[in-house]
């Protein structure tokens, strides 16, 4: 009899519990409603500046890059360095960029005064701790005002020789002559000594021959002479320099001194290194090596 009871008592319990949360479910409901009818204006506003913050992104975006694409159409048309297209291009979208991302957060209500402060706040902590990067801005800035280099030409800095492919904002991009791809920051190119190997129209090559003390010298320099004069690539003015430059421990040094065009600097040089050596063994004109003579005491 006792559990017949108990039954009806949980049931009629957990009936009460239902109900209960049903009655609150509905009053939250009622609520929700009551408080959206009583602000629909509001939210159609927001939600207006939400969608209109959203396409001020969309179309910003689309409109920076176009923007950027048309200066770099432009400037390429004017035939300006490649490096100084893809920089200034760059710049141009990222200040649109930055604009937009501004107008867009004023359309849903934040004060942009503030926020312009605060970035600036945030930019001097950021900078602070990014210090190498803002040296490789400003130092990207200054290759492009300067023109040590541009794309295309061959130099040597920071330690790496290569091909300038192009001068971005925090580096600069180089392939070396064995096709190796090369990201050098700006700061450390602009730290040290550049080299410019295309910039001047020709170039000198610099090459030191040692021949035996026993050689005739007037013959040696014949021979030097005959042999750069056969290269067509080797220019006519400025003349060849063959010169005795010292007196060695073994050989006597010559200095072979002709100018090239600076594209056909390497593929010279090596011709003339092979064409120098056929030339003075036909000769018979000697070129020493080291060599150590051991003599030996018979004791006793």
């Amino acid at each position: 009899m006792a559990n017949e009871n108990i039954i009806p008592d949980v049931a009629e319990t957990a009936g009460e519990l239902i109900g209960d949360r049903l009655e609150n479910s509905v009053d939250v409901m009622a609520n929700g409603v009551e408080w959206v009818n009583n602000n629909q204006g509001l939210l159609i506003e927001y939600g207006l500046n939400i969608v209109a913050a959203f396409l001020t992104l969309f179309l910003g975006m689309l409109v920076a890059r176009l923007i950027a694409g048309g200066f770099h159409k432009v400037l390429t048309k004017r035939k300006l360095d490649i490096t100084i297209v893809d920089f200034v291009s760059h710049m141009v979208k990222y200040v649109i960029v930055a604009f937009v991302v501004i107008a867009a957060l004023s359309r849903i209500g934040v004060q942009t005064t503030s926020f312009i402060a605060l970035i600036g706040a945030a930019g001097l902590a950021i900078g602070l701790a990014l210090q190498g990067s803002l040296s490789n801005f400003a130092s990207g800035v200054l290759i492009i005002v300067l023109r040590p280099f541009k794309a295309g030409e061959y130099i040597e800095a920071a330690g790496i020789a290569g091909s300038v492919e192009s001068v971005q904002i925090f580096a600069t991009t180089l392939v070396t002559v064995d096709n190796k791809f090369v990201v050098v920051p700006n700061s450390s190119i602009l730290s040290g000594n550049i080299i410019n190997y295309s910039r001047k129209a020709t170039r000198r090559i610099d090459l030191m021959i040692g021949v035996s003390y026993s050689a005739d010298l007037a013959k040696t320099k014949a021979v030097l002479e005959k042999v750069v004069a056969a290269n067509p690539k080797v220019l006519k003015d400025p003349a060849v320099l063959v010169a005795v430059a010292e007196l060695g421990d073994s050989s006597v040094n010559l200095v072979v001194r002709p100018w090239v065009n600076s594209e056909d600097y390497w593929p010279v040089r090596f011709a003339l290194m092979e064409a120098i050596k056929n030339g003075l063994d036909e000769a018979g004109i000697e070129i020493p090596f080291p060599q150590m003579d051991v003599h030996m005491d018979k004791l006793g």
